[in-house]
């Protein structure tokens, strides 16, 4: 996994688990975020990738 597929992926596991309130288990986007952020992604890359994502659909 590169780190574009890493952000797109982190971004929808914090879309389908419900954003910052975790309606969810909270370890899923946040095991898909570490994954992001270890190659070398940033927070605002994930939420420019969330944004895009959500005015996708």
């Amino acid at each position: 996994m590169n780190q574009q597929q890493a952000v797109e992926a982190a971004a929808r596991a914090v879309i389908e688990h419900g954003g910052p309130d975790c309606l969810t288990d909270p370890r899923i986007p946040c095991d898909a975020m570490a994954v992001a952020l270890d190659l070398g992604a940033t927070h605002e890359d994930i939420r420019a990738e969330m944004k895009r994502q959500r005015a996708s659909n």
